[in-house]
């Protein structure tokens, strides 16, 4: 993979971590805050990763693509 592919593949990544990182703790932080460290670590890599593989990164390419396509029409 080129170095400029993987350098835009990891902005997405950041685009959809970033935020979900903030709204997670945003609305769990409190909660969480008794939990040691590697707890709280692992709910949030638990929940997270897959939200991004699977549903997160998805959702990004598709708005880039739609995106994209009505920018070449």
């Amino acid at each position: 993979m080129k170095t400029k592919a993987r350098l835009f593949m990891a902005f997405k990544i950041w685009m959809v971590i970033y935020p979900s990182i903030t709204l997670f703790q945003f609305f769990f932080g409190k909660e969480l805050a008794v939990l040691p460290l590697y707890q709280r670590t692992f709910l949030l890599t638990a929940i997270l990763v897959p939200w991004v593989v699977f549903a997160g990164v998805p959702l990004v390419d598709l708005l880039l693509k739609t995106i994209s396509s009505k920018k070449n029409d």
